[in-house]
């Protein structure tokens, strides 16, 4: 059963852009499509750890700001080098104005 989880307002994401959201000990990364679709992710790089709320958004890929590897935040799949190992990807949903990662 998928608990679902508040993350943040619908409308804290810009267009084409990512924010953090920490939960029960993990990080995530909430995506904001150019569709005005949300996404999310883990919010770690799988190559060296690091935030990808601080990443570049570009329509479907995130970048990781230390060594530019790509990610389609949509599927999780690892995009470009160095990354090489996929993101877990979660189901999100918007309800009452409130933006929910399902767990």
């Amino acid at each position: 059963m998928t608990d679902w989880v508040a993350a943040c307002a619908e409308g804290d994401i810009d267009e084409e852009d990512v924010m953090r959201f920490d939960h029960a000990g993990r990080t995530f990364a909430i995506y904001r499509s150019p569709d005005d679709e949300y996404f999310a992710t883990d919010g770690l790089c799988t190559h060296e750890k690091v935030h990808l709320a601080d990443g570049l958004v570009m329509d479907e890929i995130i970048e990781c700001p230390k060594h530019n590897g790509r990610f389609n935040y949509k599927t999780g799949a690892a995009r470009g080098a160095p990354v090489c190992v996929n993101l877990a990807t979660y189901p999100v949903k918007v309800e009452g104005g409130q933006v929910y990662i399902g767990l």
